[in-house]
């Protein structure tokens, strides 16, 4: 596109007759159908937002993502990781409701990334392998099945372009890596992204923190989504911190091991259990498989988390509220054990197959679990919830997808050993953690997640691709 606002005006129509179907001009094309469009709708738009400033900047948010788009798409790509871990309370504020259903600048932004993943690849269709598809394919196409049949079809269909967002991230990862030092700035701008969060982080924890149960969430609408995109930085800044230089300079090594130590202790304050099982399974792999004296820290700063207020009070939880009665409090696992009981022992044998339907749990989780009240509950465990709602075959393309990605990840270790470990340790903790949270909602921690994975699918492609071509090289 920045090609096409270079070029002069005799030249453009002359490229534009030869080529009208080019898809810079298509692009064009649908801009101004949507700026008429945007033009039609506007008196209506400003009408539903009541006023509210917050809310009436999602059009001209709209049209300044629809620019940035025109001109660089991996530029907007690259502002939207960056930012994104820092918006969601600001993104809360600009929803407005048209009919039952919720929209704003978030809305925008998860099309934006679709689209763009959508032109990067009719750009150059050959960056992103087939085997990209061939791993993601069958769990969209259940997903898209599931939604068909679901109760609740609206809320079907947005997380189903959540999700899609997921893999746009990850096919766009391929497109933005071309050799190891490309790799390097998207991991190094992923790290980045959570200085917001961390910084804001101060502020949640001053305002909030005599409050009862407090945990730590700064930016996002949950601690929880905090924790799981914490455990994703730790990893990746792990990665920059081992694979710095040689002549890099004591500053640069001591700003790493600062920021690791803080984002460990932002990790602490969000008291969520599944996270730090996560975190800590992984440095004791990484102490194992590379270096023995980290089990040392590990047990040094086990000591230290435990005297922060909570912690201990988090693990200790889980040893009582057990059993369920009548009246008997449970502690979170029990709950969780008893939700998914509740929901297996519901299902029907018709729908082992293909599931109940997409988001069909929470609306019938009001029908099956006894403790819910009035409260529509999430399934709280990706594995079962995909059971319930897409069914055995919803499963088995939900593990085909993450052995395809750890198979590819796995061919990294040629290229960097280190870099496969962080990545394929980012994977599996996110696998954990979906054995005992609603992982499928939590949508900016899994993009970062997805982008990072890509980026090292694509180092992996191109190592063996270089592979591969040497030997033919010296024949």
């Amino acid at each position: 596109m920045a090609t096409l606002l270079k070029m002069r005006a005799s030249s453009l129509a002359a490229d534009f007759l030869r080529n009208p179907f080019r898809p810079d001009y298509l692009v064009v094309a649908a801009m101004l159908l949507v700026a008429a469009v945007l033009g039609f709708i506007t008196p209506a738009f400003v009408g539903l937002t009541d006023g509210q400033v917050s809310k009436m900047v999602a059009l001209p948010a709209a049209m300044v993502f629809a620019l940035m788009l025109l001109y660089d798409r991996r530029l907007i790509l690259m502002v939207i990781i960056l930012f994104r871990s820092g918006a969601d309370n600001v993104l809360e504020l600009t929803r407005l409701s048209i009919g039952s259903y919720p929209l704003g600048i978030g809305g925008l932004i998860n099309g934006c990334v679709i689209l763009t993943a959508m032109l990067l690849v009719s750009e150059k269709p050959k960056q992103t392998p087939a085997s990209a598809f061939g791993a993601w394919g069958p769990f969209l196409g259940v997903m898209l099945l599931g939604v068909l049949i679901s109760p609740v079809k609206g809320d079907a269909i947005r997380l189903f372009l959540g999700i899609t967002s997921h893999f746009a991230m990850f096919i766009a990862g391929f497109h933005c890596v071309r050799d190891k030092q490309e790799f390097r700035r998207c991991i190094k701008l992923i790290a980045w992204s959570a200085v917001v969060p961390v910084l804001y982080s101060a502020v949640d924890f001053a305002l909030n923190h005599n409050a009862p149960d407090f945990r730590l969430r700064s930016t996002f609408a949950h601690p929880n989504v905090l924790a799981f995109y914490t455990t994703v930085i730790i990893g990746l800044t792990f990665y920059l911190f081992k694979t710095l230089p040689k002549d890099a300079s004591l500053g640069e090594k001591a700003c790493l091991m600062l920021y690791l130590v803080v984002l460990l202790g932002v990790l602490a304050l969000t008291k969520t259990r599944s996270a730090w099982g996560a975190t800590a399974i992984s440095f004791g792999v990484y102490a194992v498989l590379f270096e023995r004296r980290y089990l040392l820290y590990m047990f040094f700063l086990g000591g230290v988390a435990l005297m922060i207020p909570g912690v201990l009070d988090r693990l200790t939880d889980l040893e009582q509220g057990n059993t369920v009665t009548t009246y008997a409090n449970l502690n979170s696992f029990a709950w969780r054990v008893y939700l998914w009981q509740t929901a297996l022992d519901w299902m029907r044998p018709a729908s082992y197959l293909f599931g109940n339907g997409f988001q069909s749990f929470k609306e019938y989780s009001i029908v099956f679990f006894p403790l819910a009240g009035r409260t529509n509950f999430g399934a709280h465990s990706v594995y079962v919830e995909i059971l319930f709602e897409l069914g055995i075959v919803g499963l088995l393309a939900f593990c085909w997808m993450y052995f395809k990605v750890l198979k590819a990840l796995a061919g990294l270790v040629k290229v960097d050993a280190l870099a496969a470990f962080s990545l394929i340790v980012v994977v599996v903790n996110y696998l954990i953690c979906c054995f005992s949270d609603n992982m499928l909602d939590y949508l900016s921690y899994a993009w970062y997640l997805w982008f990072a994975v890509g980026a090292g699918c694509a180092l992996a492609r191109i190592g063996t691709q270089a592979g591969d071509a040497g030997p033919r090289g010296r024949k």
